[in-house]
């Protein structure tokens, strides 16, 4: 039997989706980020800056900022005499700050955002976000009031940390709560959305957004036990995908499985938050993947995850594999078609923050180390409409940079090796001992 399969065991991955926002977890010591440049105009220095993943990168290398924006990129000597922003940053690989698209501020050390301390937010921020690159991040699946206090804390300057966008909890199909969330109290799961009708879920996407929300969260199939699982009402699926786009957000979707895709795309889904591994098998097909390009839906691999759910069921290390290379061979068919992918981890439900590993599958999924780069940079702005504003190192832009202490081109693994990030101009994270 597949170590996945719905019959048996889901992965925890999908309980937790299933109910996120209400659960939290455990948190760990990190690092707080270093404090902000003093001046309102400095420069940073680099072996190389990728301006754009489309563009070749610039060796000796400069980046001048001013306030929270960028002034002038170039090579040579920095035309003005100001001061260096943090001089321990210098000498990297400078690129654009980094996009991760699927992340939850779920984990304990961000309850009571509204009220907890800078510095205690910040090291939270710091471990799981900050000191691998992320400048912006999606939350796929949270307590919107929580998370939204978070958001205006940081947009406010209160607290260093990135860019946050959230769909809040999730929608579910009618009397669709998976059959591992039933044991959860009342009053729980009469906060989970599970629209009996296209009104009742334009009123959730109301009610969400009028809440904070940026997009909204459809899980478009729900295990129900004994093999079952129960799928959203297209029509309802189409409602709330359908409000969600006339608000300016986007729709995001847990697909289970090949069918969920499938019901994902055909509702008006933009993004696809994962691959798939179950059932047995689980393949997207030609005809799944072009309707996916032709309405430019975008993927977020989560390939590592799979891994990560895999070890804790203690499945061997050669069927694992196996099962990951089905997401793999997803992948590879998407990008060959000319999908868009858009790099995420799923960090807030995994504990392993580290994304080196997510960048080693993707590479080995036949992913080049410049379109893993635009999956975190070009990618992600243009999917947001923030192409204007964010993704590459150019004059006007928000001044969001990584500097890493290696070349991606050469090792994709270099794209975690982080040794300063900023956004919009103030430094987020420096790493000790450079």
């Amino acid at each position: 039997m597949h170590p996945l399969s719905t019959q048996s065991r889901v992965p925890a991955i999908f309980r937790l989706l299933a109910f996120a926002g209400f659960i939290g977890m455990a948190g760990h010591a990190s690092t707080q980020p270093a404090s902000a440049p003093t001046d309102k105009r400095w420069f940073v220095t680099g072996s190389l800056l990728y301006v754009a993943p489309d563009r070749p990168p610039l060796a000796n290398a400069w980046l001048l900022v001013n306030g929270d924006k960028i002034e002038a990129v170039g090579t040579g000597t920095p035309p003005v005499a100001g001061s260096a922003g943090a001089k321990a940053c210098n000498g990297g690989v400078i690129a654009a700050g980094f996009q991760n698209s699927h992340v939850h501020f779920t984990d304990d050390s961000f309850a009571n955002a509204a009220t907890r301390t800078p510095g205690e937010l910040e090291q939270s921020l710091t471990r799981m976000l900050t000191r691998f690159g992320y400048t912006t991040v999606v939350d796929t699946g949270s307590q919107l009031a929580n998370t939204s206090a978070l958001r205006q804390r940081i947009a406010s300057g209160a607290v260093l940390g990135p860019e946050i966008l959230t769909a809040g909890s999730p929608l579910y199909p009618h009397n669709g709560i998976p059959f591992y969330l039933r044991q959860l109290p009342p009053a729980v799961l009469r906060q989970l959305a599970q629209p009996a009708s296209a009104e009742e879920a334009i009123s959730t996407v109301l009610r969400n957004f009028a809440d904070g929300a940026n997009g909204t969260k459809l899980f478009v199939a729900a295990p129900m036990g004994q093999g079952e699982i129960r799928r959203m009402n297209p029509q309802i699926a189409s409602a709330a995908a359908d409000e969600t786009h006339r608000l300016g957000g986007l729709v995001m979707a847990h697909p289970t499985d090949p069918e969920g895709v499938r019901s994902a795309v055909a509702a008006g889904a933009d993004i696809i938050v994962h691959t798939t591994i179950d059932p047995a098998g689980s393949s997207w097909d030609a005809q799944l993947i072009a309707g996916m390009v032709a309405r430019k839906v975008s993927v977020v691999p989560t390939l590592k995850l799979w891994r990560y759910e895999l070890d804790k069921e203690h499945v061997p290390a050669e069927v694992r594999e196996k099962i990951v290379g089905l997401a793999e061979r997803q992948l590879k068919a998407y990008i060959d078609a000319g999908g868009q992918v858009l790099f995420g981890t799923d960090v807030g439900y995994m504990t392993d923050f580290d994304p080196a590993d997510e960048y080693s599958l993707m590479a080995q999924a036949g992913m080049t180390p410049m379109q893993i780069l635009a999956s975190l940079t070009t990618g992600p702005a243009a999917r947001w409409r923030k192409q204007a504003r964010r993704g590459r190192l150019e004059a006007g832009m928000a001044a969001d940079l990584v500097v890493l202490n290696g070349d991606p081109a050469a090792d994709v693994k270099r794209f975690a090796d982080v040794k300063c990030t900023f956004g919009a101009g103030r430094l987020l994270f420096q790493r000790e001992g450079f």
